[in-house]
């Protein structure tokens, strides 16, 4: 309880809930898709997030409904019991769990993600084949079973070392465990799925430079990856943190798109840097995890939730305990999902005011958020469950309202609407 609470506080303090403090001259621009898109760009959006849809949800419930039945029922601990039957030593047990119950989870919603990917193909938003697909689908799947096998283990070591004060060493390794994750991601994940070059010496290279340097953010390099090996859309983000930090563009952003858009979207970057949102978002993170935990040790030994799992026979530290700490972290971190879109959109919102601030240029911001909606063909009209349950960023008539509602604030020409009719 004080752990969450401790999230509360710090997401109620730290989360910049007002992007753009102040008072806007003439009231605030409302975002409205009509201004800047044309009929053919807003229906193609619509029926691109209606294709999309279907797959998402079908995929989420029925990820929900697996992980549920194999760890609210003895189904699960039957079956890892018997997968793991002639295994003797334990942490290989605990491997052995991990993998099956990662790649059960997987195979069911492969075909959902399938469904997705062709919705992709077919828009001309995936380079992909089907053999390179398949291939970054084995990849998280590694990926995730490292991640669970090392968690577990961890985790049935301390049961097995400290049976009444396990939760207490697992809480702080789960800190410890998403900090170091955070940190080595960029160096450690990252180039199993991309290859990375220096931006080329030339205008471009020295004047993201030099605005990084008149942004006082510490940059001695700024990353392509070969994103379109994958995928047509446009992107750039910041991950890392301390020596792992890096500001990495997608190649599709640089090919056919003006400099100055480029320096744009590239001050949006420089916004999370400067405010170090990666750091900040893995150390709340790690607090939240570390709640988490505490929250886990008084479910894991409930024994009505044991009988219900069929792990009251062999304790929360065997293997068949694994599918339902599956279980019980898939719905916490569905749960905790909307939170999260919820602060990482204001989050996004306080950095697109940043690259404002850094180019005072609104009418490039708004070229380039518009290129970016029409390229990504991104929502302009979400739906409400489906903002709340997916949307990291502000949608694109939100983002060009902020510009307009920055030009009224600083007296600067206000963008006009791009759908001149």
């Amino acid at each position: 309880m004080v752990l969450f609470a401790a999230v509360g506080v710090v997401l109620a303090v730290t989360t910049p809930w007002n992007p753009l403090p102040g008072r806007v001259p003439g009231g605030h621009v409302a975002p409205d898709p009509a201004l800047d898109f044309t009929p053919a760009q807003i229906e193609r959006s619509r029926a691109f997030d209606a294709a999309l849809a279907p797959p998402a949800y079908a995929g989420l419930l029925i990820g929900l409904a697996l992980v549920l039945v194999l760890g609210l029922t003895p189904l699960g601990a039957r079956f890892v019991g018997w997968a793991t039957a002639r295994v003797r030593w334990w942490p290989l047990r605990v491997a052995v769990a991990a993998l099956l119950l990662t790649a059960v989870v997987r195979v069911a919603g492969l075909p959902f993600d399938a469904w997705s990917e062709s919705v992709l193909r077919r828009y001309g938003l995936s380079t992909q084949s089907w053999a390179s697909w398949l291939t970054d689908q084995l990849k998280s799947l590694g990926i995730t079973w490292v991640i669970w096998t090392v968690a577990l283990a961890l985790l049935y070591v301390l049961v097995r070392r400290l049976p009444r004060w396990w939760w207490a060493g697992a809480a702080a390794g789960g800190f410890l465990l998403v900090v170091a994750a955070s940190f080595a991601y960029p160096v450690a994940v990252e180039p199993l799925f991309n290859r990375f070059h220096s931006l080329p010496a030339g205008p471009l290279r020295s004047e993201l430079l030099a605005m990084a340097e008149r942004d006082g953010v510490p940059v001695t390099d700024v990353l392509v990856a070969d994103a379109s090996r994958r995928t047509t859309a446009l992107n750039a983000y910041v991950s890392g943190f301390g020596s792992t930090r890096r500001i990495v563009v997608y190649d599709t952003l640089l090919k056919n798109t003006p400099p100055e858009r480029v320096e744009s979207i590239v001050a949006h970057e420089l916004g999370h840097a400067k405010n170090d949102d990666v750091l900040h978002g893995t150390l709340i993170g790690a607090l939240a995890v570390s709640g988490g935990i505490c929250l886990l040790y008084v479910l894991l030994t409930s024994p009505r939730l044991q009988r219900r799992a069929g792990v009251d026979g062999g304790g929360v530290g065997a293997a068949r305990s694994a599918a339902l700490v599956l279980a019980l972290v898939t719905v916490a971190t569905q749960v905790g999902a909307p939170v999260q879109n919820l602060i990482s959109r204001h989050i996004e919102a306080r950095a697109d005011a940043h690259s404002l601030d850094l180019t005072r240029d609104p009418v490039t911001f708004v070229s380039m958020q518009h290129e970016l909606s029409v390229r990504n063909i991104s929502d302009l009209r979400p739906d409400p469950v489906e903002y709340v349950l997916w949307r990291t960023h502000p949608a694109g008539p939100q983002r060009i309202a902020m510009a307009r509602d920055w030009a009224r604030m600083h007296g600067v020409p206000e963008p006009p609407p791009l759908n001149r009719r």
